[in-house]
């Protein structure tokens, strides 16, 4: 552990100064990296620890910043401008990566560059929080438990306020629509177009089919090529989302895009501490094989959303500081497995009925 540097960039945004918190706190004393020096200094200061300032677009000043760090857990969003510059920079330092993303098109880039980290013996892991930590874990169980599964649905219903990444990231969804896979390609819905009954652990609810990250993730992990996600909504709230689709063109402009996003640096905060112990998350899936008549359902109970990322996180670094094997593109049950999400804190074990 001691010769093997770990870094946190964007360690001075909500998630990202959880993360380092609870690292210092089992004993690890990661570099801080971000592009704001002086928010950066005033967390590196409490938490005792090295900071660096160094932007993305900086490459060979960013590249240099890695030549000696074994990790990297990548916090600063938005990952869809982010993820990229940091994952190469990774590739040439031969630094292994981690993110807390949930966006499909930052999964769809690591899979690309999958050849070319296997080629550098370097681990790209994006996804390693709630999202996608419990959806992909249930998803790989239940294809283990059904191999010949040709449809996959996920979902989850939780309490959990927004941070402002978070809020950003689904600001960022409102102009592009939905996704779900099908017959393995990704393909893009309406908002509120898809609609089904759930139990998802707590008594059926209407849900709605969300661009939940699972949509790339799952089919790596499990090769099922028809893939939606769901979370639960209101008939009336999902009405008023399907009207969004006729404006999405102008909810994609980049002067709404900014201003939706100003809205929310100024008045989005990520839940404190006591909310975060009152809130549970119930994560549900379902593999269906339609020509068999065969269908599995699967529930796992976690801890809330934003300490789910900081578990998560946290137990991906420690499962790849001692982590000896290929490089290239994983998914977090395909690196460690679907027991992944049962060894968090605050997790239940996966449960798969028949049904």
């Amino acid at each position: 552990m001691d010769n093997k540097n770990i870094m946190i960039y964007g360690a001075n945004g909500y998630t990202g100064e959880l993360i380092a918190r609870a690292a210092v706190a089992q004993g690890y004393h990661p570099i801080l990296a971000g592009r704001n020096p002086q928010k950066l200094r005033s967390v590196a200061d409490q938490l005792n620890l090295p900071a660096i300032a160094v932007s993305l677009e900086a490459t060979e000043t960013l590249e240099r910043s890695l030549q000696d760090v074994y990790l990297v857990i990548h916090c600063a969003g938005p990952f869809s401008s982010t993820a990229e510059p940091m994952m190469r920079a990774c590739i040439r330092s031969k630094t292994h990566y981690q993110d807390i993303t949930g966006e499909i098109a930052v999964y769809e880039a690591a899979h690309s560059l999958g050849a070319e980290a296997e080629a550098a013996g370097v681990v790209l892991c994006p996804g390693t929080g709630f999202d996608v930590v419990p959806t992909d874990c249930l998803a790989a169980a239940l294809h283990k438990k059904m191999p010949s599964a040709t449809h996959l649905a996920l979902g989850f219903d939780s309490d959990s306020g927004l941070s402002p990444g978070t809020a950003k990231t689904s600001i960022e969804s409102l102009g592009v629509g939905g996704a779900i896979r099908r017959k393995g390609k990704i393909e893009t819905v309406g908002h509120g177009q898809l609609t089904r009954e759930i139990d998802f652990g707590r008594g059926s609810k209407f849900a709605v089919s969300i661009p939940w990250g699972d949509v790339a993730t799952a089919f790596y992990s499990t090769g099922i090529p028809n893939i939606e996600a769901y979370i639960p909504m209101s008939p009336k709230r999902a009405k008023k989302l399907k009207r969004l689709n006729s404006i999405r063109w102008l909810l994609g402009t980049q002067w709404v895009q900014n201003w939706l996003k100003s809205k929310v640096d100024k008045s989005v905060r990520g839940p404190n501490e006591e909310r975060r112990k009152e809130q549970k998350t119930w994560v549900w899936g379902e593999v269906r094989n339609d020509r068999r008549g065969e269908r599995k359902v699967g529930r796992v109970i976690t801890a809330n959303g934003y300490d789910v990322t900081v578990s998560g996180s946290l137990a991906v670094m420690e499962f790849l500081l001692t982590y000896s094997g290929r490089g290239g593109y994983f998914t977090p049950s395909m690196l460690c497995g679907p027991e992944l999400v049962e060894n968090l804190p605050g997790s239940s074990n996966i449960e798969i009925k028949i049904s």
